[in-house]
């Protein structure tokens, strides 16, 4: 029952999502952007290397804005519209709900990933890449995207605004990718402990992102952007339990 539950409400999602123009949009911008920034700015045809680590490099910055935007209506709009008490008067927990509709959108973000093939064909045609690398960095972009995902679901389900559940979630975003940035902890480091630095650094992405997306998968990343997930999951149900008690 719980299974035919998610399954129903994921296909319903999906839909929606391919049923409406802005889904393409997204699509078509994401596609674009990233290889404006692997071809154009990355110089891909200078650097003379079979590799897309230019390509994968640029998904932290890009999702900080595209899947906030894919992400702040899934709870924001149920709340707007005043669907969300109607919607759990189905016989659907809590969890199946959130569980579903974050696959849905997770799987929609996937969809548009797996559409950037053609650069894989490319630095085939190119060289020979190592494909252990490549499947790393995807595998490190589609968990990067589930986490800044599982955070917009969050706080859409704070505010019934997408507009305010966009900002909110890309301010998170943010913290997640500076807080690592080597930039950012080199200028820490001048101000702050070492130990201090080093906690906020552990909340950072990046570092988790980069070992990945260099082929070397740690059970501690895999742990970290699951953790990130499972715990936004479970904090948008209880913010939507507390709406519905209120």
């Amino acid at each position: 029952m719980a299974i035919s539950n998610i399954t129903a409400i994921i296909k319903r999602e999906l839909y929606t999502y391919f049923n409406s123009p802005v889904a393409y949009v997204f699509i078509v911008i994401f596609l674009g952007l990233t290889g404006f920034f692997t071809f154009m700015i990355n110089n891909f045809f200078e650097m003379n290397e079979s590799t897309l680590g230019g390509f994968f490099q640029w998904h932290p910055w890009l999702y900080l804005f595209l899947v906030p935007a894919a992400g702040m209506h899934l709870w924001a709009d149920e709340r707007r519209l005043g669907t969300l008490e109607l919607f759990f008067t189905m016989p659907v927990t809590y969890a199946q709900a959130i569980t579903a509709k974050f696959l849905a959108a997770w799987l929609f973000i996937a969809i548009a990933l797996v559409l950037t093939f053609p650069m894989v064909i490319t630095v085939s045609y190119l060289g020979n890449p190592d494909y252990g690398v490549i499947a790393c960095g995807y595998i490190g972009s589609i968990l990067l995207a589930g986490s800044y995902l599982a955070i917009s679901g969050m706080t859409s389900a704070i505010t019934r605004s997408q507009v305010v559940s966009f900002i909110i979630s890309v301010v998170i975003c943010l913290f997640l990718i500076l807080a690592g940035w080597p930039p950012v902890t080199d200028l820490l480091v001048n101000w702050a402990p070492v130990q201090l630095v080093d906690i906020v650094s552990a909340f950072s992405v990046m570092p988790h992102f980069a070992n990945i997306q260099r082929g070397v998968v740690d059970l501690r990343d895999i742990v970290y952007f699951l953790s990130i997930i499972l715990f936004c999951l479970m904090t948008t149900g209880i913010i939507l339990k507390n709406h519905a008690a209120g």
